[in-house]
């Protein structure tokens, strides 16, 4: 399984952005995918999670009521649009993907991962 992000980019607070994760190859074997990021010198943290069949989402602390993570299933493509953006969500973003269906925020459960996107939130 690929997975292959896109979106990041260069926003002031307060803003939006949207992330895109394509999955291919044998995405039959994919039961649940989410979002991690990574700031400079800190540990990769959980940002949200959604499960591939049935479309539960689970979210971070620290986006709840910004962040909403989507799919859909005929595209192979998972989605993460942020809203109320903030300096400190300035990181490396990463999609990953599981074949377990419960969404973990584990980063070592996780099978796959994508090369990630920056984003920068300036203040």
């Amino acid at each position: 399984v690929q997975l292959v992000e896109s979106g990041g980019g260069l926003v002031q607070a307060g803003g939006y952005l949207s992330l895109s994760c394509a999955l291919s190859g044998r995405t039959s074997s994919i039961y649940s995918v989410a979002w991690f990021r990574q700031a400079p010198g800190k540990e990769r943290e959980f940002v949200a999670g959604i499960s591939w069949s049935g479309g539960r989402t689970y979210y971070g602390d620290s986006v709840k009521g910004r962040f909403t993570i989507s799919r859909d299933n005929a595209k192979n493509a998972v989605y993460l649009q942020m809203n109320s953006l903030k300096p400190e969500d300035t990181a490396v973003y990463y999609c990953a993907a599981r074949s377990v269906v419960i969404v973990s925020e584990w980063v070592d459960e996780y099978d796959y991962w994508g090369q990630g996107t920056q984003v920068t939130v300036s203040s």
